[in-house]
């Protein structure tokens, strides 16, 4: 099976109220780790490159164990580019075949973001590869994206109608309380699902992306701050919440922070336990048991995705 673009998944997921785990991809353990726990639960999956990704392991690199990915397992699986800066990064992953490509013009001014995100989208489906884009800004930081809170916005509900109809973009991140990192809310969890019910109802059966949606699953923190190096005061978004946005419109959730932890903490944990051990292999067959495990609870038990290919 070829990569495949997340048109279809993205309709079969809004109409079942489900969502498709976007996961980010940085090694080959990490891209193992995600397709086998997808193909155990017998769902789609969608693999994302950031730019820092692409610096560290290379583009050819990436593209081709994605590549091995989908010989292995026969999945329907989307090769997808997170915030990419400008029409250039676009370009290149689009001509370099990635089914999928985000451009990430929320920093400029609403009609400057509308003319951006045209010239991507009018490229990409030349090319028969969908877009993704950002209206409002989330908060935090991860990669390349550094966004204060002060420099935060949620998303303008009519502002994103109109986006949409402007641009012809085919998904859209939107703002309403998540943020990038380990560290999303100072006080009690809260996302504005009067303003995510808003933007579905003007935007009928179009697909929603959440970024910044890892849960931060205590028991990595735990693990990680128990096996060298703390991660105090950490805090995600609680499963119900994905839940319900799921059911909301949400149709690509993105999942980056819980896998760094899951993997970190897996090998710090067995390399304090086994301290004569210098075999890579090994430790990260721990941090790529990690990733699958959490992967495998977030397609089952969070995202709803499991049985539906």
């Amino acid at each position: 099976m070829p990569l495949v673009t997340s048109k279809e998944m993205f309709q079969k997921a809004y109409q079942g109220k489900y969502a498709i785990g976007a996961f980010n991809v940085n090694n080959m353990e990490i891209i193992q780790g995600i397709v086998d726990a997808a193909k155990e639960e017998k769902s789609p999956v969608i693999l994302q490159v950031s730019a820092g990704a692409r610096k560290y392991a290379k583009p050819a690199y990436l593209k081709k164990l994605v590549e091995a990915a989908i010989i292995d397992s026969d999945l329907p699986i989307v090769l997808h580019l997170d915030h990419g800066e400008d029409f250039e990064i676009c370009k290149q992953c689009i001509d370099d075949g990635f089914t999928s490509v985000m451009i990430d013009a929320s920093h400029h001014p609403f009609e400057e973001n509308i003319k951006i995100t045209r010239q991507v989208v009018e490229y990409a489906h030349s090319k028969g590869v969908v877009v993704e884009a950002e209206l409002g800004r989330l908060a935090g930081v991860e990669d390349a994206v550094n966004v204060s809170e002060k420099d935060a916005s949620y998303t303008d509900p009519h502002q994103a109608a109109e986006f949409v109809e402007k641009t012809g973009v085919d998904s859209l991140a939107i703002a309403i309380g998540t943020s990038h990192g380990a560290y999303k809310f100072k006080g009690d969890p809260n996302l504005d699902f009067a303003r995510l019910q808003q933007i579905a109802t003007l935007l009928p059966n179009f697909p929603l992306v959440l970024h910044g949606a890892s849960t931060v699953l205590p028991e990595f923190v735990e693990l990680c701050n128990k096996y060298g190096g703390q991660i105090p005061g950490a805090q995600g978004v609680p499963e119900e919440m994905i839940r319900q946005a799921s059911k909301l419109g949400v149709c690509k959730v993105n999942i980056d922070t819980d896998l760094r932890l899951a993997m970190t903490a897996a090998i710090r944990k067995d390399l304090i336990e086994n301290p004569t051990n210098f075999d890579p292999r090994k430790y990260l067959t721990s941090g790529r048991s990690a990733i699958q495990n959490m992967v495998k609870h977030k397609i089952a038990y969070v995202l709803g995705s499991s049985n539906t290919i």
